[in-house]
């Protein structure tokens, strides 16, 4: 028998936000290898344009939208893009995020305003215009939200990131429960420490390259080991999941310091 693919996403449209860099650009690159048109989304037109030309080159379908998450309108306008050039979007990936580290007592209102306003209204915002639409055009969708192993547990210094990512993770069960019946999965995706280019000289030198001694598999992750988690999500081979987060951090969140 001929293998069949379970992951195909031929003749869907996927959204991508924060696609202009590190996890974003890869999960581009991932949607196209499996036959999807994809809409690159960030506030660096370049930075997008670049992903974008990349796929085309490879023989993928992409466009470059510039956008930003934290604003509701922008968010309208980037889906408004992506209909118009490949049909209404039935693959969503919710990545855009920032992390400001800082101790709890010294964090400003802008600063965590600003981290909750784009990993968390963001991750709203995009899932919401999502589910307007399909349930409008009366289709069938799956939406990923990208949350963190900082969603569950903390370190000192990471006090917005981690309430943010906490927040995604619950988000994502509540928006399950209300649009699953409309054929809407909702789920996310927990990274550990994965390497991207915003992280790899810390990540790979110094105190950084130490952390590895706390995750079970002895490295840090690579931007395509979450392609797996991913097209599981988006795709048919995970159409009896919804408002799940699947932790993909070589092990390091069950692990207990000092053992």
């Amino acid at each position: 028998m001929a293998p069949k693919n379970i992951l195909d996403m031929t003749g869907r449209v996927a959204l991508v936000t924060g696609a202009g860099t590190g996890l974003g650009a890869r999960f581009c690159m991932a949607l196209a290898e499996q036959g999807a048109a994809v809409a690159a989304v960030a506030r660096r037109a370049e930075k997008v344009e670049a992903v974008a030309e990349a796929i085309v080159k490879a023989g993928g379908r992409a466009i470059a939208v510039s956008g930003d998450v934290t604003d509701s309108a922008s968010i309208r306008q980037a889906f408004d893009a992506a209909e118009h050039a490949f049909g209404t979007v039935d693959a969503v990936v919710a990545n855009a995020g920032i992390a400001v580290p800082g101790r709890a007592v010294e964090i400003s209102d802008e600063d965590w305003r600003k981290t909750m306003a784009t990993n968390l209204d963001g991750v709203f915002y995009t899932a919401r215009e999502a589910a307007q639409r399909l349930l409008k055009a009366g289709k069938p969708g799956s939406i990923v939200n990208i949350a963190s192993i900082l969603g569950y547990g903390v370190g000192k210094g990471n006090a917005s990131y981690a309430v943010s990512k906490a927040a995604v993770i619950q988000m994502t069960q509540a928006l399950a429960i209300e649009w699953s019946f409309k054929n809407i999965r909702v789920n996310a995706i927990a990274p550990g420490y994965v390497v991207t280019d915003i992280n790899r000289d810390y990540l790979t030198s110094g105190k950084g390259a130490e952390m590895t001694r706390e995750i079970p598999v002895g490295r840090f992750g690579r931007e395509e080991d979450l392609d797996g988690a991913l097209l599981l999500l988006l795709s048919n081979a995970g159409a009896f999941m919804t408002g799940t987060t699947v932790t993909v951090d070589g092990g390091q969140r069950i692990g207990l310091r000092g053992s």
